[in-house]
C-alpha cells in the first residue's frame, strides 16, 4: 500500500504512526502503534513495530511512503534552561516562549547567575539554553554576565539569545569564541508590556529538529523520518494555532499518563485587557508535571483526597495498586474518567488568569492577571484520555461552571466541546509546516467540523 505520508509521535513510553493522504481529498487513513524503543538504544525500532501494527491495521502485507514526519517527547523531551533579568518581565516572557514550543523547563533564574546556579545547569544537562534580558538598548550588563559564565561551562549544548539587540552581536561573539553554537532571535520582552514569543518559539523548534538527533536513542531516527522533527507538545501548539485562524479563540487540553498540558490560543477580551496588569501570549501553552493517569495518578488521588475518593470508589485501593497505562475494563476506564476530570479542572485553573482586588486611596480596584479565556468559543480535547473516554464530553464541558466565585477567567457557558477524535493533533501539527492547507482538512475532519 502507498501512502503520501506517515507522521511519527514518540513519546516516552508508546510510539504512534499516523498514515495520510496528502494529494486530492486529504484525509486521515490510519494508525498504528507500539512501545517506544529509547531505552534499547534505538527509537527505530519502535518505529518500525509501529508500522507493523498499522500494516495489521489496515489489513496490507506491506506500506510505501513519499514523506516521513515525526514528533517526539522522548528520550526525556526538550529539556531547557531560562535565564532573564527580570522575572516578572523578560525570564516569563522567555519561559512562556519555551513552553509555546513544547520545551520542559527545568530551570528558571532571573539576575546574574551564581556558582551555585552554574552547578545547576550542569545538574540539568538542558538540551538547549534560552538567555534573554533587558528590554531593547536597557539594562546590558546582565545578559553579558551570564553569556560569560554559561560559556565558561564549556557544555556541548546550543544556546539561543533573545535579549536586548543592543547586545545581542557581543553574545554571539562569546559564544563564537569558546566554539558553541548560538542562535540569536528577536527580544522576548523589547519594550515595557510588549510579549514577543512568536519568533523565539520558532528558533527554539528550529534547534531542537537540529540536535534531536543527539539524543539517547534517537541518534538513528534520520534513517527513516526525511521531514520535519519537532516536539510533541509544539506540534499540539500548531494544530490550536490553526484552530484559532478557522475557528476561533481556542483552548486544547490534552490529559496524558504523565503530564496535563493545556494550549490556549485567544487574545481575550477588551474588557479584561483595559484592567490586565500583565502582558500575556496570545498562544500559552502550561504543562502540569504532577497530573498524570497513569505515571502520576497518586498525585490526583492526593489531591482529592484518600477519603472521598474511597467513598466514590470503595474498590480504589486495587484500582491504584493494579493500575494500567491503557485501562481495560469498565471498571478501571470510569476511575481513569474520575481521575481525568480531577486533572482537567486543576490544569485550567492554574491555566487561566483571575480576577483580583487592589485597595488604594481611591478605593478599591478590580484588576485581571494571567491569561484571560473568557472569549474561548472551543474546547477541544486530545491525547489518550480525552480522546477515548467514553465521558470525554461530559468532563469538558463541565470546565465553565468549574468557575470559583466567578473570579477566575474562564470560558462562558455557551462554549462548544470537540474532541480529535482520530487523535491526530501532534501528526497534524507536524504536517502543517509543509501541508498547511491539507492539514487544515485533515484537521478538520478528525474534530467532527466537515
Amino acid at each position: 500500500m502507498k501512502v503520501d505520508a506517515l507522521v511519527a509521535e514518540i513519546g516516552s513510553t508508546t510510539t504512534y504512526i499516523n498514515a495520510f493522504k496528502i494529494k486530492e481529498n486529504p484525509m486521515f487513513i490510519g494508525q498504528g502503534e507500539a512501545p517506544t524503543t529509547v531505552n534499547e538504544g534505538d527509537v527505530v525500532i519502535g518505529l518500525n513495530n509501529a508500522i507493523d501494527s498499522l500494516k495489521n491495521r489496515l489489513n496490507v502485507p506491506s506500506i510505501e511512503w513519499d514523506e516521513f514526519f515525526a514528533t517526539s517527547s522522548a528520550a526525556g523531551g526538550l529539556k531547557m534552561t531560562v535565564h532573564g533579568l527580570v522575572y516578572d518581565m523578560t525570564v516569563r516572557a522567555a519561559k512562556e516562549a519555551a513552553l509555546g514550543a513544547g520545551a520542559i523547563v527545568k530551570m528558571i533564574t532571573a539576575g546574574k547567575l551564581s556558582d551555585g546556579d552554574l552547578n545547576k545547569i550542569k545538574e540539568v544537562k538542558p538540551n538547549i539554553i534560552f538567555i534573554a534580558g533587558g528590554v531593547d538598548y536597557g539594562d546590558k550588563d546582565t545578559a553579558i554576565f551570564n553569556s560569560k559564565a554559561i560559556s565558561s561551562l564549556h557544555l556541548n549544548v546550543p544556546v539561543i539569545f533573545a535579549g536586548n539587540i543592543q547586545c545581542a552581536d557581543e553574545v554571539k561573539h562569546i559564544f563564537e569564541e569558546e566554539g558553541i553554537k548560538i542562535y540569536v532571535t528577536e527580544n522576548v520582552y523589547p519594550r515595557i508590556d510588549e510579549l514577543n514569543v512568536e519568533p523565539a518559539r520558532k528558533i527554539i523548534q528550529k534547534v531542537f529538529e537540529e540536535n534531536i538527533t543527539k539524543a539517547p536513542g534517537m541518534s538513528s531516527v534520520r534513517s527513516i523520518v526525511n521531514q520535519n522533527i519537532i516536539p510533541t507538545p509544539g506540534a499540539v501548539m500548531e494544530s490550536a494555532m490553526i484552530l484559532y485562524g478557522e475557528i476561533g479563540d481556542v483552548i486544547v487540553i490534552d490529559v496524558g499518563g504523565a503530564t496535563t498540558d493545556v494550549h490556549s490560543v485567544t487574545e481575550g477580551s477588551e474588557e479584561i485587557q483595559r484592567i490586565s496588569i500583565s502582558p500575556e501570549p496570545t498562544a500559552k501553552r502550561t504543562v502540569e508535571g504532577d497530573l498524570g493517569v497513569y505515571v502520576n495518578l497518586e498525585n490526583i488521588v492526593e489531591k482529592i483526597g484518600m477519603g472521598k475518593v474511597l467513598k466514590d470508589f470503595t474498590d480504589a485501593e486495587e484500582l491504584i495498586e493494579n493500575k494500567k497505562a491503557i485501562p481495560k475494563t469498565k471498571r478501571e476506564m470510569e476511575f481513569v474518567e474520575y481521575l481525568t476530570e480531577e486533572a482537567v479542572k486543576t490544569a485550567v485553573r492554574r491555566h487561566a488568569g483571575t480576577l483580583k482586588y487592589i485597595y488604594g486611596p481611591t478605593g478599591k480596584k478590580t484588576v485581571a492577571e494571567g491569561k484571560d479565556l473568557t472569549n474561548i468559543k472551543w474546547i477541544v480535547g486530545t491525547g489518550g484520555a480525552l480522546t477515548r473516554l467514553n465521558k470525554r464530553i461530559e468532563i469538558l464541558s463541565k470546565i465553565p461552571k468549574d468557575n470559583a466565585g466567578g473570579k477566575c477567567l474562564y470560558p462562558k457557558e455557551n462554549v462548544k466541546v470537540l474532541i480529535d477524535e482520530d487523535y491526530i493533533m501532534a501528526s497534524v501539527g507536524a504536517l502543517s509546516k509543509k501541508h498547511m492547507e491539507e492539514s487544515k482538512i485533515i484537521l478538520m475532519h478528525s474534530l467532527g467540523l466537515i
